[in-house]
């Protein structure tokens, strides 16, 4: 931990630990970017991203934020070039495996969203290991969205539920908001509080459309190798200064 990420190793004064986020979303951008910034080959601000996410994950432990959700690879992510996904996938693996002790040791809960089945065998091998070994923890709960589309997971849910109407087990007015959520990656999660996105772009990304529906929503212009604690503060300040009303008058 460097000394500024000491500083903020407790949750600073000026937050309300009553109103900080139950749940945080984050969409990481700016790797690449960091990377062209600094005339480095885009791989290296993939690596410095992992490290800023490892940090916001044990800052969410450090301030009692109950669950953190990452958009690590979309469905989307498959169109860039070979080299690049090659490695992230790599990435995936080697951070699987050689962080797992420690998150076990920090009681953090590894869970993942997405059509997995799509991955490498040796990734899902991981992920599978992962979730078992951490089945159990009761801290931080960590989701991974892996090769994630809000698109496909909403249409991967319809299908399902269609099935079951053509089954016979289920009745079209059987279907509402609550059945529909059972069939999404997320099922049995609690949607998030706060959208957080870096790089200044003012979009979702396919991200958790149904979920973020009431979301609070943070936009940085940081790239995400630089979001650090010093910039999650300010992301929680901004919370906790909005009225969340969901539709109706305060």
């Amino acid at each position: 931990m460097t000394a500024k990420q000491s500083v903020f190793s407790e949750l600073p004064v000026d937050l309300s630990r009553d109103r900080l986020p139950k749940h945080v979303a984050v969409i990481m951008d700016g790797n690449g970017r960091w990377a062209k910034q600094r005339g480095l080959p885009r791989i290296m601000g993939h690596r410095r991203g992992v490290d800023a996410l490892k940090d916001l994950l044990r800052c969410c432990k450090d301030w009692g934020i109950e669950a953190l959700t990452a958009y690590a690879f979309s469905t989307e992510n498959w169109g860039r070039p070979l080299e690049e996904v090659d490695f992230l996938m790599t990435l995936f693996e080697r951070v699987l495996r050689q962080e797992l002790r420690e998150m076990q040791a920090e009681n953090v809960k590894i869970r993942f969203a997405g059509n997995l089945a799509a991955l490498p065998a040796s990734l899902q091998a991981e992920i599978e290991r992962s979730m078992e070994e951490t089945r159990n923890n009761t801290g931080t709960q960590f989701t991974v969205a892996t090769n994630y589309g809000g698109r496909q997971e909403i249409v991967q849910a319809c299908r399902a539920i269609a099935q079951k109407v053509q089954q016979g087990q289920l009745q079209p007015d059987d279907i509402d908001e609550a059945l529909f959520e059972r069939y999404l990656y997320t099922a049995g999660d609690r949607d998030p509080d706060l959208l957080i996105r870096t790089s200044g772009e003012m979009r979702i990304s396919n991200f958790l459309l149904w979920q973020v529906a009431y979301s609070e929503l943070y936009v940085t212009d940081t790239l995400w190798p630089d979001f650090d604690r010093s910039e999650f503060h300010q992301a929680l300040c901004s919370y906790q200064k909005r009225d969340r009303r969901f539709g109706k008058v305060s």
